[in-house]
């Protein structure tokens, strides 16, 4: 009579492990899914326009050769172009309104890093010679801007592997302080 008993029960523990198995695979796909997607900015920037007149990443993201941070550009940056060009655009006509109210564009970050890694832009680009396509893909033919690698460990060490100085670059405080 227990052996009648315990075949329900065994189902039934199975059938919980399942659903909990089904539940976790589908939440870690919906996060992988959307974890690759343009994050919503407060401006519909499109980098295919600036690319297509001859502006470089780092005329916009200046601090990228100097600093640990790419920077995004200031209202005051963008205006200096903008006062003049491309006047009539909505776009830009909303771009002005911050200017005018003296208002940062709250942008949203693309790609994060834990607080525990230390990145520097000026070093990958001025060291390592990088450009900014080799991490942040081809972002000049993009009308939204999205992640297009997952910026973790092992995608670093991928690339610190392949350099002259790997054994330097592999040591962990270079990258963890």
């Amino acid at each position: 009579m227990s052996v009648v008993r315990s075949i329900p029960r065994l189902w039934r523990i199975i059938a919980g492990v399942v659903l909990v198995l089904v539940v976790l695979v589908g939440g870690y796909l919906i996060f992988a899914m959307n974890s690759r997607a343009a994050p919503q900015q407060p401006i519909d920037f499109n980098h295919q326009i600036m690319v297509s007149v001859g502006m470089e990443c780092l005329y916009c993201h200046n601090t990228a050769t100097r600093s640990p941070a790419a920077g995004i550009p200031s209202v005051e940056k963008c205006m200096g172009c903008h006062n003049v060009i491309a006047t009539d655009r909505p776009l830009v006509q909303e771009l002005a309104g911050y200017w005018e109210r003296q208002e940062p564009i709250p942008w949203v970050r693309v790609y994060r890093v834990p607080r525990f890694v230390f990145f520097n832009h000026s070093v990958h680009i001025n060291a390592a010679a990088l450009n900014c396509e080799r991490c942040h893909g081809d972002v000049g033919n993009m009308v939204e801007v999205y992640p297009v690698v997952d910026m973790n460990m092992g995608w670093c060490l991928s690339c610190h592997n392949q350099q002259p100085n790997a054994s330097q670059l592999k040591d962990c405080v270079v990258c963890h302080r």
